[in-house]
This record gives structure tokens, C-alpha cells and sequence, in this order.
């Protein structure tokens, strides 16, 4: 794997996401991506009744932590996102019609998308960040639901939200506040810096 004169070290992606992928890819870095072997679920019944940000940054760390520990000295990046309308918590849909479900429930609503970043090495946590991102929903249509999941399912359901950014998601939306990779599922900006503090990408 060549890597950049920016990048003077290489780093591992706790992440199999197509979207997380495509923003490293699109800066030139030079990583290794292995997904991470996390119950989620269990970890965010543990953390019940804490904030978003803070599940979300658990999530984050235990991703990272999973790899870190078979990876010696390695850099690990792990993230997560996290959905609340409303002060109700949103996973990824189970079957298209849970995600016609989500998509009833946030229709008319403001979406809080809380997302997260951390970077371990071995047993280290080095640095955790995050971020959020409003999205206003418009009113939706049983029509316009059927349709979207039509083009979308079954890719949305890998997405929290049920919506891809990058895709048809718009659609979805009246007006999205907040940084454009935070909404795509990770505070990038953050985590540049935080690779520089470790050297992993040139100052």
C-alpha cells in the first residue's frame, strides 16, 4: 500500500461503510479497512437513558477497541452515527417495512444525527470526537414512501436514518444544518486533526 508524502503512516478503518470508505478514498489516504465485531445493541441497552453523543462515542471506541487489539501498534479509527427524532433513538431498519415505519415517524420532524469518531491504539484510547447535524424532514407521502424505498431498499437499510446523503436522500429534506461529512457519518474534519496529533497525516 503506497503511502502519500501527506500521509507519512498508514492507518486502519474499524469499518466496512461504503460511505466512511468513500470520504477516506476521496482525501487519498492509505488505510486498511476490517470491520468491527460490536454488539451494538447491547452495549446501547447498557447505556440506556445516557445522551446520544455519549452512546454514539461508546460505540465509537468499542469499534475501535475491537481491531485495536489484534492490530499491535496500529492506528485504529472506529465511528458510529446515531439517529434521535423527538428524544426517541433510531437503529438501522430491520426489513423494508420497519424502514417505511421510520420514514411515517420522522415525516413532518427534525432528525438529530449524532456522529462519532475515536482512535485507539492497542488498548489506548487516543483521541474521541463528535459531532451533530439537524435535518429537517418534509411532510411525506405514502406515495413518495413507497416510491424512494422502491429505488432505495435494500441499500438504506445499511443506513441509519434510512437515507444516503450521496444518493436519494435529499429528498427527504426541507434544510440540513450541519457539516456535510458528519452528515455522510463521520466528524472528518475532527478526525483529520486528530491524525495529525498522532503523525498519521503531515502538518
Amino acid at each position: 500500500m503506497s503511502v502519500s508524502p501527506l500521509q507519512p503512516r498508514s492507518f486502519v478503518l474499524a469499518s466496512k461503510s461504503a460511505s466512511r470508505r468513500a470520504m477516506l478514498d476521496a482525501l487519498g489516504l492509505a488505510y486498511e479497512s476490517i470491520p468491527a465485531n460490536v454488539d451494538e445493541r447491547a452495549l446501547e441497552a447498557e447505556m440506556e437513558g445516557a445522551p446520544a453523543e455519549e452512546i454514539a462515542q461508546a460505540l465509537a471506541v468499542a469499534k475501535a477497541a475491537d481491531v485495536a487489539r489484534t492490530h499491535g501498534d496500529a492506528i485504529v479509527l472506529g465511528s458510529d452515527s446515531l439517529v434521535e427524532v423527538e428524544g426517541r433513538r433510531f437503529d438501522k431498519p430491520s426489513s423494508r417495512e420497519d424502514a417505511a415505519s421510520h420514514l411515517r415517524f420522522f415525516s413532518g420532524k427534525t432528525i438529530q444525527l449524532h456522529s462519532a469518531a475515536a482512535l485507539m491504539r492497542g488498548e489506548q484510547v487516543l483521541w474521541v470526537g463528535h459531532d451533530r447535524a439537524a435535518l429537517s424532514v418534509r411532510e411525506l407521502s405514502e406515495e413518495f414512501i413507497a416510491a424512494y424505498l422502491d429505488a432505495e431498499w435494500p441499500e438504506v437499510g445499511y443506513c441509519v436514518g434510512v437515507f444516503r446523503i450521496e444518493a436519494l436522500g435529499p429528498h427527504l429534506f426541507e434544510t440540513i444544518r450541519g457539516d456535510q461529512f458528519t452528515v455522510l457519518g463521520m466528524p472528518l474534519l475532527q478526525v483529520l486533526e486528530a491524525l495529525r496529533e498522532e503523525g498519521v497525516v503531515a502538518r
